[in-house]
């Protein structure tokens, strides 16, 4: 597969994904890398370009994503390791709640895991069909 094969190939899998994922009213801060270009049609989308080292433009910026996918690959990389795609979803959960909730003292944080978690039972697999 040439260069261009995998670049269709990645578009569109940015594409459907983010339609899925992203809320119609949100704004989408992206490289001008051309990957990207769907984005002006479906969202608010403001552009850095990069190649024009241009790297903040307003409000318009991609350091925060930038800094949470530095953190997600030291993560995988260095913590974990081997991620199959059945468990990425939660590997993501924990680095998203990890990074969003960074600012806040240890105690917070720690009231922020056991609201979420209260009620909740993890159930992996059916324990009755153990032999």
């Amino acid at each position: 597969m040439d260069f261009c094969g995998i670049f269709l190939i990645f578009s569109e899998f940015v594409s459907v994904f983010s339609l899925g994922n992203v809320d119609k009213d949100s704004i989408v801060m992206t490289d001008d890398f051309k990957s990207y270009k769907w984005a002006r049609n479906e969202f608010k989308h403001g552009i850095i370009q990069h190649s024009y080292q241009e790297y903040v433009k307003g409000n318009v910026h991609t350091n925060t994503v930038e800094g949470f996918f530095s953190i997600l690959k030291r993560g995988i990389n260095g913590t974990y390791q081997h991620v199959i795609a059945k468990h990425l979803h939660r590997y993501l959960t924990e680095f998203d709640f990890g990074y969003n909730m960074r600012k806040l003292e240890d105690a917070a944080r720690t009231v922020c895991v056991f609201r979420g978690i209260e009620g909740k039972r993890l159930l992996y697999r059916d324990s009755s069909r153990v032999a």
